[in-house]
């Protein structure tokens, strides 16, 4: 198969706080805006390489969310902020994208549909909406702690705290990233945005009086090898959203594979 080697552009938009968001566009057809969940960026991250995958059927946008790579990061945060990030990147295409967001991108897209921002399809994919905000019914003030260690520079503190405590995985992952290169490295430049995961993520509780508001078709989908309150809370938002589709990808985890997902998207939009 011959493969279409497709130019790149760069640009700045200016956000509704006069924030600069850094955008990259790549490809031809109608528009869609990638949006990227924790630590992940234009330079980090599968967006690169799904936006290649795609080039050949959507004009793909990608940008780094406030606070990541080329960036701004006006204060005070507010997930609202992030919202209007996402509207000031979906002027720049044209104002008549779809939508794709993974992780807390996932959940910023749909908050963002939510709140009546302009977009034609969206389609999700594992929004973490996995009740870690809430202990036996207590919630926990996961923003303070990050911040926290933020004021002290404990950047990498912050990784751990927020990869282990509030996500999930096995203590030893985070000391295996140190010996993958350029993972901990990024990961820790972007630590400065992990207080803000938690406001976009509702403190890791679906939003459904909210999600019940998205006027536009939106496919939810979830891996099949996700644990058991990732399955649920995908379940959960396929049903609060009145137009939602609900696929399960079968063999796939958090990590998903562009073999898996670029299929689902074509479809999708394409319908």
């Amino acid at each position: 198969m011959k493969t279409t080697i497709h130019e790149t552009a760069i640009d700045q938009v200016t956000s509704a706080d006069a924030t600069t968001i850094s955008v990259e566009r790549i490809g031809s057809g109608p528009a869609l805006v990638l949006v990227d969940g924790a630590f992940c960026g234009r330079s980090f991250g599968p967006a690169r390489r799904l936006a290649q995958e795609l080039a050949n059927s959507f004009s793909v946008y990608f940008y780094d969310r406030r606070g990541r790579g080329d960036s701004g990061d006006t204060k005070p945060y507010a997930a609202e902020r992030e919202i209007e990030d996402l509207v000031a990147v979906i002027r720049h295409t044209g104002g008549n994208a779809f939508v794709y967001g993974i992780s807390s991108g996932a959940a910023l897209a749909l908050e963002a549909a939510a709140a009546g921002v302009p977009m034609r399809k969206l389609a999700t994919y594992e929004a973490p909406y996995t009740g870690v905000g809430v202990i036996n019914g207590v919630p926990i003030d996961h923003a303070r702690h990050l911040n926290a260690l933020l004021a002290q520079n404990k950047r990498g503190a912050m990784v751990s705290y927020f990869l282990v405590k509030m996500i999930g995985v096995p203590a030893f992952v985070p000391i295996m990233l140190h010996f993958i290169p350029g993972v901990w490295k990024s990961q820790t430049a972007s630590a400065n945005t992990l207080p803000y995961e938690t406001a976009v993520l509702n403190n890791f509780t679906a939003p459904v009086d909210r999600l019940a508001h998205i006027p536009v078709p939106t496919l939810v989908m979830v891996g099949g090898k996700a644990a058991p309150a990732m399955a649920a809370a995908q379940s959960m938002i396929a049903k609060a959203v009145p137009q939602s589709l609900h696929h399960i990808l079968d063999g796939q985890t958090h990590q998903v594979s562009n073999t898996a997902m670029v299929p689902q998207l074509r479809a999708f939009f394409a319908a």
